[in-house]
């Protein structure tokens, strides 16, 4: 109490100790009534109530109204607490959001109309600040200083030959430096690439590449490993005005820097599906993460969601829980025929609703569906990653390629799209019919030049470095561009991953999930049907076939008169073993007069003999 209100408690007293009332509210000392103030038997008041009520000093100053409660005869009153310093209140998780259930909630719109509150709404992106921060390590003046030692060697070693160039520019990557030089008139550029061993030798550098010419310059490019390479971080490409400019392009993803130093982005709903293949510490796993960690930053589940196909089980395995899946990561290979099988009747129902509503693809499904008395649900984009597709292609070979063809003709006009890793780019993994339906690649690190043409049409990629250097060929470019992918560690995408899943829960679609069980039944019926009509036929009808396979594979070609001779056999048996090892991927098909080309090294049979036994 302030004391000005302190000589009132004696009053306040008196009144309930001889007035059996509720409390008495007391805003002003003239609201109490006369005839309730008396004395006690223990004697009289030490002032006149009169005096009190006459004396304007002991009305409280006009302040803001508040209500006191008197307190009862027999109740004790507590103290009056003094104010304790207020702390900083500790930062409060990221709680749940989740939509409610029943009736939907609503929101007023900017024209003054309610809409319904959809996922968009609650949903939280991630923030840049859960990465890792950029760290550099390479001065400008080790820079200068390389490039000048490499420019003056080149330039050198190619006089040595007879090779008159001259120095015309130079561009720095985080990984190599592309030195360009113009031949002296009259000197052919096969001259050049000619001396790329000699060359190498020369800067004591292993991994120089050609290019000749580079495209829309009179020059011709020498690709040179850094002695010190540049770790491009995921968090340099995200947080810059270009990555945060596209956010209206909810598929723009990032995928390194090119041999300028420049930001590479690629656009899944363009590509429309993408093939990635690179050996064992190429970086293929590190750029799939950074695709979809590209899509994470970016996109709501109501945007994107994602279906993943993680074989090896330990790839996608952190993703489970994310409100993007639409179903939990599938490692079963057989049911990831099933996934497959489920996404081709996606897409043919999604063509349907297109024809019904008199629209031609998904963006002008969703134009439509925005207006709010079309009474349609807008569209999400279906993004599915295939971590190894040779995994699956050892298991449902023939319901795996259907699905990924039929998904690579036709799904992109439906908003679905397949981003296809393997790293056995074989041609029995990598067939011509997906090769031929799936336009954009990436090639990291091979191990041969013909890995490299499964990938590309051409030669390169086994000269690459490593560790995310790899050859980006989109769809529309005649050549693949060199560029340096960039690093999202594992900290990151559990960093990442963990901040989705306190934002929003993941509620699977568990019609999706009977719909994929009884597609893979489906799957598999149809394999033992085949496996016990004509499945076997392949593999048993001849008891030669085992050993006509090992010699087509140690000459390196076929024909069937080597078969003939070399096996003792007619004709008809010849052609006849010829015909089975074109049906098992082993060779190619006939080329006119020429002996046919062999397709299975001898290591990847030596692989299928260990399968079958």
């Amino acid at each position: 109490l302030e004391d000005e209100d302190a000589e009132l408690v004696p009053i306040i007293d008196a009144l309930h100790r001889f007035r059996e009332e509720e409390p008495v509210q007391i805003k002003k000392v003239e609201d109490l009534p006369e005839d309730s103030v008396t004395t006690s038997d223990e004697g009289e008041l030490p002032f006149d109530i009169d005096d009190v009520i006459d004396e304007p000093e002991c009305i409280p100053a006009p302040r803001k109204p508040e209500i006191v409660e008197v307190p009862r005869p027999g109740m004790t009153e507590r103290p009056a607490e003094a104010p304790r310093p207020t702390a900083p209140e500790p930062a409060k998780p990221v709680q749940s959001a989740q939509i409610p259930t029943g009736a939907p909630a609503q929101k007023q719109a900017a024209d003054g109309s309610m809409q319904d509150i959809t996922l968009s709404d609650v949903y939280t992106l991630p923030p840049v600040n859960l990465l890792n921060p950029v760290q550099k390590k390479v001065t400008q003046a080790d820079i200068d200083s390389e490039i000048e030692r490499n420019s003056k060697k080149l330039v050198e070693a190619l006089q040595s030959f007879g090779v008159q160039t001259k120095l015309v520019g130079v561009s720095r990557g985080p990984s190599v430096t592309r030195y360009e030089l113009q031949p002296a008139p009259g000197v052919k550029i096969s001259r050049i690439t000619g001396l790329v061993d000699d060359i190498a030798l020369n800067l004591a550098s292993a991994g120089v590449r050609i290019e000749a010419p580079i495209p829309n310059k009179s020059a011709v490019g020498i690709e040179v490993p850094n002695k010190v390479r540049d770790t491009v971080f995921f968090r340099e490409l995200i947080d810059t005005p270009e990555f945060r400019g596209s956010f209206s392009k909810k598929l723009e993803t990032v995928l390194g820097k090119d041999i300028s130093g420049a930001m590479v982005t690629c656009n899944i709903a363009k590509m429309p599906h993408l093939l990635i293949a690179g050996t064992t510490g190429s970086g293929k796993s590190v750029c799939v993460n950074s695709i979809i960690m590209s899509i994470l930053m970016k996109s709501t589940p109501d945007d994107v969601r994602l279906i993943m196909v993680d074989p090896k089980k330990v790839e996608f395995m952190m993703y489970n829980g994310i409100p993007h899946l639409l179903i939990p990561v599938v490692t079963d290979p057989k049911k990831a025929a099933g996934a497959l099988a489920w996404a081709v009747n996606e897409m043919l129902n999604r063509y349907k609703m297109f024809s019904g509503n008199n629209v031609r693809d998904f963006t002008g499904f969703n134009e439509l569906a925005a207006d709010p008395d079309s009474g349609l649900t807008k569209m999400s984009h279906i993004v599915i990653f295939i971590d190894e597709l040779a995994d699956l292609m050892m298991a449902s070979p023939k319901d795996v390629e259907d699905s990924i063809v039929r998904l690579a003709q036709m799904a992109r006009a439906a908003g679905m799209h397949l981003v296809i890793a393997t790293q056995r780019p074989t041609v029995n993994v990598v067939t011509g019919l997906i090769k031929a339906n799936i336009p954009s690649r990436i090639a990291l690190m091979v191990a041969s030049q013909m890995d490299s043409r499964v990938i590309l049409d051409a030669g390169g990629a086994e000269k690459l470095l490593g560790n995310g250097d790899m050859l980006y060929m989109p769809v529309g470019l005649p050549k693949p561009v060199r560029v340096q992918g960039c690093f999202v560690s594992d900290k990151e995408v559990e960093h990442v991953v963990e901040f989705i899943k306190q934002t929003f829960k993941a509620e699977y679609d568990e019609n999706i999930i009977e719909e994929i069980e009884r597609q893979t039944e489906m799957v598999n019926s149809s394999q033992d049907g085949k496996s016990g009509s004509d499945g076997g036929d392949i593999d048993t009808s001849d008891e030669r076939l085992e050993e006509a396979i090992d010699f087509v594979v140690e000459a390196g070609t076929c024909s069937t008169s080597s078969l003939q001779r070399r096996l003792k056999l007619g004709y008809g048996r010849a052609a006849r073993l010829v015909d089975i090892m074109e049906e098992m991927g082993v060779v190619g098909p006939l080329e006119g007069s020429k002996p046919r080309q062999v397709l299975m090294s001898k290591q990847e049979w030596a692989e299928r003999k260990l399968q079958q036994k």
